[in-house]
């Protein structure tokens, strides 16, 4: 194990800790108000001295376990770690671990430089590919022109495309049988979730231009697929691309997004209700901050943000309004959705698939509405939202679609 590794997970740890001290004591203040505002002003000097105490225990507390959290990763480091090359998060199940603390805290572990903050990478078995000729070379020997690139959802890997399907015999990813019923190259990314939508949308952009240029031969066509989160950021990256005038952008032939929430995320809605509710009171005000520490990547899906300015200048925790501008389609690419309803058409038009209602994902609503065209788009009945990463009726659309050129 790498010794940088091993310092990582004490940061986090240190983090960790830090975040649980920060609602035990925001709690403690809230429970402390409410007692001392009933007693009255004579509580002053009580009061006074309360928090003097509460403040340097709690700063105590929190910088000791810090501290010790850094001292014990810093001497694991010595002691079992070593300058090799096997990351930790190559590994398949450290891996969606690392994701999933990516998708609550990615931002502040970029902001704080922690290792464990993904990058937006090419990923081959697990392992970055560097986007350079030699590499990609290397790591994709039998290269084509047509290219597909995927792109995952919140809290998730690349390994996710891999998931076995609930239906069918064939166990193969999308990317396998695209590969050998149309000759496309599967191309997996892993980035952070945390980070807003519009940033890893401009990461994106700039990503798929270097591969555009460094590909082993040359690109005739590009397909982006993306699942939940990794829809909108595709359509951020088109964006982006478009305005920045990148060639891979003419490359583009279709985009497809499955079970993304264009329209936001009822879930996501949830807790920013929740957490406005509780930031009333002074008792629950410290829970409310808790809540509002996740990512700026889970905030954007509240409403589906795909550029800067739907979120800038603006409070993130502001109770349920969309701020969220449309993002222009790419002119020479067919854009693609699929919704589904894991439940009978009545029930599932409210439940959706758990987490992405079906207008959220095709993009019609009363407000707003996403200009993708009905004929190549479908709804599927009976699927969860997991599902859509592998399963055969996805992919005989999906198949269908990128076959018409």
């Amino acid at each position: 194990m790498q010794r940088s590794d091993i310092r990582a997970v004490g940061e986090l740890a240190g983090e960790a800790s830090a975040v649980v001290t920060t609602l035990v004591r925001g709690m403690h203040a809230g429970i402390a108000e409410r007692v001392f505002a009933s007693i009255g002003p004579s509580s002053a000097p009580t009061r006074a001295v309360h928090n003097a105490l509460a403040h340097t225990i709690y700063r105590g507390v929190d910088g000791g376990i810090r501290g010790a959290a850094r001292a014990a990763s810093a001497i694991a480091s010595e002691v079992w770690g070593d300058d090799g090359h096997d990351e930790l998060v190559a590994r398949r199940r450290i891996a969606k671990a690392v994701a999933a603390v990516n998708g609550l805290y990615g931002d502040q572990l970029a902001e704080h430089g922690n290792k464990f903050a993904d990058e937006m990478q090419i990923r081959h078995c697990g392992n970055p590919i560097p986007v350079k000729a030699e590499s990609m070379a290397t790591a994709f020997p039998t290269a084509t022109g047509r290219v597909v690139v995927f792109l995952h959802g919140w809290c998730l890997t690349e390994w996710s495309w891999s998931r076995a399907p609930r239906e069918g015999d064939d166990g193969r990813s999308y990317g396998e049988r695209l590969r050998d019923d149309l000759g496309l190259t599967p191309v997996y990314l892993r980035y952070n979730t945390g980070l807003h939508i519009s940033a890893n949308g401009r990461t994106l952009a700039g990503l798929l231009n270097r591969l555009h240029t460094q590909w082993p031969v040359p690109v005739d066509e590009l397909v982006l697929v993306g699942h939940s989160m990794g829809g909108l950021v595709i359509r951020s990256a088109c964006h982006y691309g478009a305005q920045q005038q990148h060639r891979w952008t003419d490359a583009v032939s279709h985009v497809v997004c499955l079970g993304s929430p264009h329209l936001g995320a009822d879930l996501e809605k949830g807790v920013n209700v929740a957490s406005w509710a509780m930031a009333r009171l002074p008792e629950t005000r410290a829970i409310a901050g808790f809540l509002n520490t996740r990512s700026a990547g889970v905030k954007d899906l509240r409403f589906g943000s795909c550029v800067d300015e739907d979120w800038c200048d603006a409070d993130p925790d502001e109770f349920l309004r969309d701020r969220c501008r449309e993002v222009p389609f790419l002119p020479g690419a067919t854009y693609h959705f699929v919704a589904t309803t894991s439940a009978p058409p009545l029930v599932g038009m409210v439940a959706g698939d758990y987490l992405v209602r079906p207008t959220s994902a095709s993009g019609r609503g009363k407000s707003r509405s996403i200009p993708f065209e009905p004929e190549h788009g479908v709804t599927l009945a009976g699927l969860h939202h997991f599902d859509l990463l592998n399963h055969p009726q996805v992919y005989a659309k999906l198949r269908d679609w990128i076959a018409q050129r």
